[in-house]
């Protein structure tokens, strides 16, 4: 279960200012309705795609004792 900001408060700021949760978690939300968004939903999806990218991506590519190779957002 996600424990966060919501699409309203977080739409209100930059995707700069987004905590990588955040965006690992409304990527998957969206990346599961993209048949569906409107032009506005695939702007907002495209814009959470391109600060992930921008960051170097999300995904880890080891696990440790402190934490599995999947993010966890919630």
């Amino acid at each position: 279960m996600y424990v966060g900001r919501d699409m309203t408060e977080l739409s209100m700021i930059s995707k700069k200012e987004w905590e990588d949760s955040e965006l690992a978690f409304f990527h998957h939300s969206l990346q599961q309705v993209v048949p569906y968004l409107n032009v506005e939903g695939q702007t907002i999806h495209r814009e959470i795609v391109e600060e992930i990218t921008s960051r170097g991506g999300i995904s880890r590519n080891e696990a440790d004792y402190t934490h599995g190779s999947k993010m966890q957002y919630d």
